[in-house]
């Protein structure tokens, strides 16, 4: 029976027109098209970087995606772009590994792994290696097209294994790569030394009811805290003790057994294809918590001293037009998406919970404000 078209809902249409522009439904689109709103601004953006006119010739964006992915050994997100990279005319001998790729593209590594684990460490003389003048340079307009490939695919990385996804086909291999199924554990269980084994055995032992009580304590925490914030303001001395003891609190709670860090996989994990390193230098480079004890200079990097809404949008737009407008939209669509819902709750304002979360990421990636 073929449908009216009037009679599709909003998510129904947005799947069916991104088949037919890419020919595939994958999973990740699937996945996302539970946020409607959200999946429209991601494939209006991801569309223009990867398909439309920009600096970079269409297999190069293919490979920094690659690049990106691997830093991560996301071997979905790498097959993907296999794929993508020969049906644009990319050179198969360059999926063969870094040493078979032109120098220009090469020169990204450092700034990749910088961006992937440690972006703190990034200064300009980085940029300046990139764009000094040479057969192998990049253009400020080519240069600014590759780190918004680089960082969109470093976030997606984390998406996918986030929300366990897998791919579409048999995983045995493709194109070289070997793929790797990632729904049937957490990641937060291999970053504490636990196999998937361990991991299948300890979630099955947190109880119901154990997620209920914390979900109604959260619910009671955000709301003194909206309470305190809607109070007169509080002086430094009061948001000096009001640290100290979320801070404690915060200790309490890693103890529990909480992943508090950014999860990378090591290299020599088992489970980690060695097909994936052949497009990774340096590959034991990995986020190291850049907030040592007894410091006084953290290399951390301030927000409101390079803000995306002063200097960020304005450069973006100027060095590769319309991307500012879609990253913008889709920063705004993420940063105020909410469904006022928590598990069976309804009604509730999650604004509270949603900037900590947001914050809290930055904290890690050492943007503080």
């Amino acid at each position: 029976k073929v449908m009216q078209a009037n009679g599709l809902d909003e998510r129904t249409n947005l799947l069916v027109e991104e088949y037919s522009t890419s020919g595939r439904l994958d999973n990740i689109t699937q996945v996302m098209s539970i946020h409607t709103q959200y999946l429209e601004s991601f494939l209006r953006s991801q569309f223009y970087m990867l398909r439309m006119d920009g600096p970079l010739p269409l297999p190069y964006r293919h490979y920094i995606a690659i690049m990106a992915a691997a830093r991560h050994q996301c071997s979905y997100l790498i097959n993907m772009h296999v794929d993508e990279f020969l049906k644009t005319g990319g050179i198969a001998e360059w999926l063969n590994g870094l040493e078979y790729i032109p120098q220009r593209l090469k020169n990204l590594n450092e700034i990749n792994k910088l961006l992937a684990h440690r972006p703190w460490l990034i200064t300009k003389e980085h940029i300046q290696k990139l764009v000094k003048t040479g057969e192998n340079n990049w253009s400020l307009p080519e240069l600014v097209h590759a780190v918004v490939l680089l960082a969109h695919y470093h976030a997606l990385a984390s998406f996918v294994f986030g929300s366990g996804i897998n791919p579409e086909r048999d995983p045995d291999t493709s194109n070289g790569v070997r793929l790797i199924a990632v729904n049937s554990f957490c990641v937060c269980d291999l970053a504490n030394d636990n196999n998937i084994e361990n991991a299948s055995l300890t979630s099955s032992n947190f109880g119901i009811a154990d997620s209920l009580s914390e979900l109604e304590a959260l619910m009671e925490r955000m709301k003194r805290l909206q309470e305190d914030k809607e109070d007169e303001e509080a002086s430094q001395e009061e948001m000096a003790t009001r640290f100290e003891k979320e801070k404690k609190e915060s200790l309490l709670v890693i103890s529990g057994g909480i992943c508090s860090f950014p999860v990378q996989f090591s290299f020599d994990d088992e489970i980690v294809s060695t097909d994936v390193s052949r497009y990774v230098e340096d590959p034991g480079f990995g986020y190291k918590d850049f907030a040592r004890r007894g410091e006084d200079h953290l290399p951390t990097f301030r927000a409101q001293d390079y803000t995306w809404e002063n200097h960020g949008f304005s450069l973006v737009n100027r060095l590769y037009s319309d991307i500012g407008h879609l990253l913008d939209e889709k920063f705004r669509m993420v940063y105020n998406l909410t469904y006022n819902t928590m598990a069976t709750h309804e009604d509730v304002d999650t604004t509270t919970l949603r900037r900590a979360l947001f914050n809290y990421v930055h904290c890690m990636y050492g943007i503080r404000y």
